[in-house]
């Protein structure tokens, strides 16, 4: 029998999982990815904020894969999906399937506003992850030498929008970093006038989390000195001026957009059926419409009994879905059914700063200490290597025993100092 050759299109959680999975099966693996890298999402924050750096919580994929023969990594992207044809058109070529994956993900949502996607930062790749810690810690800079208190005032108010745990976490950080760092870093300037104001939509933060986690969370949030603004919508963004749905102006050079997400679609799956920019999939993730092109993870939208308006996009989602769809591959490769997907729900969680968390567990919730060390102790098992889980570690406890790291580079190149010497 011929080895099916499998693409996966994505290497996250979701396509990478799958691609681990199948790695020691007798079929040809083909991983097509825009970055050369895997990265770990939910520490991003940890990188904007200066407390990691990039390099210790992303993994290349060549070094994942390298003792797999019959996995092959693709450095390119994705331009078109040709399924009469069974071929995928790439900026590196045509590559032929018998299976497609699809595992692209999502990208930031700026509902249609091009001003917001222009002027804010969004924190979804390792490049808008190190341009974020670049802008603030450049504009921490500036602020010593303004003379101008329009300017100063705009530099002062750092703007956080979306009170999910990316937001959440985020504020947290910068808020430590204000009162911690910032002081001792800049002994003759006064940080604390510097605001960290977080916005939400909705009338919680961390919405998707019970009453109980929304109450604890907001109320460490505005303890550390976070100015939590719930029920607000931004409307507009000039790069100087946030104005909001009521039309109060927040004066701000400095936007971090973490309020939405939507899919990362390809181009030529006609036949797929959408569901809030999601491709809908069967209990098999196999994508309706197609008989050979499946999605998991973040851009697959899959209804099930317990969970009617499709899963939540959440890593673990993806990991199981990437591994079960891997056990339905052997399953079928031997003439066997293969097993419907069903999540089962291991719990959520968010940090909100040292010694502040909120975890909850299907039977169990709590928030603080403890929960601030379940926090940290999953977070650092779920890194892949062990040389990044120590890095992590070592980070982590010389910070705790500190209450400070020595990572605030400003990196860019010539190009980027160009960007930056015009908008300022």
């Amino acid at each position: 029998m011929k080895r099916k050759k499998i693409v996966i299109i994505g290497g996250g959680f979701a396509g990478l999982n799958l691609a681990r999975k199948l790695a020691k099966a007798d079929c040809e693996i083909i991983l097509v990815d825009k970055q050369n890298h895997h990265m770990f999402q939910p520490l991003f924050y940890q990188v904007a904020s200066a407390r990691l750096e990039p390099s210790s919580i992303s993994f290349p994929f060549r070094a994942i894969f390298r003792r797999r023969k019959n996995v092959e990594f693709r450095y390119a992207t994705v331009e078109r999906i040709r399924t009469e044809d069974n071929l995928i058109e790439t900026s590196m070529g045509d590559i032929s399937y018998d299976e497609l994956v699809i595992a692209t993900g999502c990208r930031t949502n700026f509902f249609g506003n091009p001003d917001l996607e222009k002027h804010t930062m969004a924190m979804k790749s390792t490049q808008q992850t190190i341009h974020i810690r670049n802008t603030i810690l450049t504009k921490f800079e500036k602020i010593m030498f303004v003379d101008n208190k329009q300017e100063e005032e705009e530099l002062m108010n750092l703007v956080i929008v979306g009170a999910g745990p990316t937001g959440v976490e985020l504020s947290g950080a910068f808020v430590e970093m204000k009162t911690k760092v910032l002081p001792k870093d800049y002994p003759n300037y006064d940080f604390s006038k510097l605001k960290i104001i977080l916005l939400e939509g909705s009338p919680n933060t961390l919405n998707a989390m019970s009453e109980k986690s929304r109450i604890w969370s907001r109320r460490y949030l505005e303890k550390m000195g976070v100015e939590v603004r719930t029920s607000t919508v931004v409307s507009g963004y000039d790069g100087h001026k946030l104005e909001l749905k009521t039309g109060e102006i927040i004066p701000t050079q400095t936007v971090i957009w973490a309020a939405g997400v939507q899919g990362n679609l390809l181009e030529g799956l006609e036949k797929a059926e959408l569901v809030r920019g999601r491709y809908t999939v069967d209990r098999h993730s196999l994508v309706k419409g197609y008989s050979n092109i499946y999605a998991i993870g973040d851009i697959s939208y899959m209804e099930t009994e317990k969970y009617p308006q499709g899963h939540p996009q959440l890593a673990n989602v993806a990991i199981n879905q990437g591994r079960v769809l891997a056990m339905n591959f052997r399953a079928l490769w031997s003439g066997k059914a293969p097993s419907p997907f069903e999540y089962k729900d291991k719990g959520t969680m968010a940090t909100v700063g040292k010694h502040k968390a909120v975890v909850e567990l299907p039977n169990f919730k709590f928030q603080g200490y403890f929960a601030w060390m379940v926090w940290m102790a999953l977070h650092l098992m779920l890194i892949l290597s062990v040389r990044n889980k120590i890095a992590v570690f070592f980070n982590w406890a010389w910070r705790y025993i500190t209450g400070d790291t020595s990572l605030r580079l400003i990196l860019r190149d010539e190009a980027d100092r160009d960007v930056m010497r015009r908008n300022n």
